[in-house]
């Protein structure tokens, strides 16, 4: 297991920590120096605060933690694709890289919707890469979903 998938797998315990709270597992670390800094996952639910986004979450953790709030050195995990206000976050705190699992067609913006790093306005564009453990991240959202519609496997 190469470094990417080591921080991705760490992500994805975070989301599916999430579960257990009722929250939309999504899980984010942020690694510096080839070691993780800060971890968390959505808590939007529990925490009754819309933004409390695991990228948000953990961007806050990191600042804290370096007394920065520019994170120029650090590289993000996230197990789906950041929606607009993520994005917009991981720019505004200048991450390296971005490193995200799931991509996400309808509230994505970063291959998908608003496409945030390829707009004229966007002071700071990390470099992304998509795709990493994409099945087991995409599942994990898929299956929480579809136990919250009352779909089973079996269901059409």
């Amino acid at each position: 297991m190469n470094s990417q998938d080591s921080f991705m797998q760490d992500a994805f315990s975070m989301a599916t920590s999430a579960i257990a709270l009722g929250e939309v597992p999504v899980g984010a670390v942020i690694v510096k120096d080839n070691k993780i800094l800060a971890r968390s996952h959505n808590l939007c639910v529990s925490s009754y605060d819309p933004t409390a986004h695991a990228e948000i979450l953990v961007i806050r953790k990191a600042a804290q933690l370096l007394a920065e709030y520019r994170l120029i050195d650090c590289d993000l995990y996230v197990t789906l694709e950041p929606c607009p206000m993520c994005a917009q976050a991981i720019s505004f705190a200048r991450i390296r890289r971005l490193y995200f699992g799931a991509s996400d067609i309808k509230g994505g913006a970063v291959e998908n919707g608003l496409r945030i790093y390829s707009q004229p306005s966007c002071f700071h564009a990390p470099e992304v890469f998509g795709g990493i453990m994409e099945n087991e991240c995409g599942e994990i959202l898929k299956t929480f979903f579809q136990s919250k519609r009352g779909y089973t496997k079996t269901h059409p």
